[in-house]
């Protein structure tokens, strides 16, 4: 599966457990850590764990593992590194303060379908 697979397969999975405002950015162009950013919020400390567990759970299911998981729920967020794609879960407050979107800027968005 390539990076962008992954990115949209997952997109879609925060999508249909309703997390809000689920965006892509590609940012291969801009840095060495990973060629894609998924960011996605939840309306509650509660939603940005089962958010970050479905899917991490779905991945899963098609043998596909984090290299490394980050932050707390309780504390509004949540990192799921696949290498090629970073998984950015937040509750919402916590992605407005982090403003991802705003310091990748020059990042294109892509299209989840």
């Amino acid at each position: 599966m390539t990076g962008l697979e992954l990115a949209k397969a997952a997109a879609k999975v925060l999508d249909d457990k309703l997390g809000v405002d689920v965006k892509i950015l590609k940012v291969q162009d801009l840095t060495i850590l990973t060629d894609y950013f998924v960011i996605v919020s939840g309306t509650s400390n509660t939603q940005v764990r089962a958010l970050a567990d479905e899917v991490e759970h779905y991945l899963q299911t098609m043998k596909i593992t984090p290299a490394n998981k980050e932050g707390n729920p309780t504390g509004g967020w949540v990192l799921l590194d696949y290498e090629t794609v970073i998984i950015h879960v937040f509750h919402e407050k916590a992605r407005e303060f982090y403003s991802l979107e705003r310091l990748w800027a020059d990042a294109k968005p892509v299209e989840s379908e």
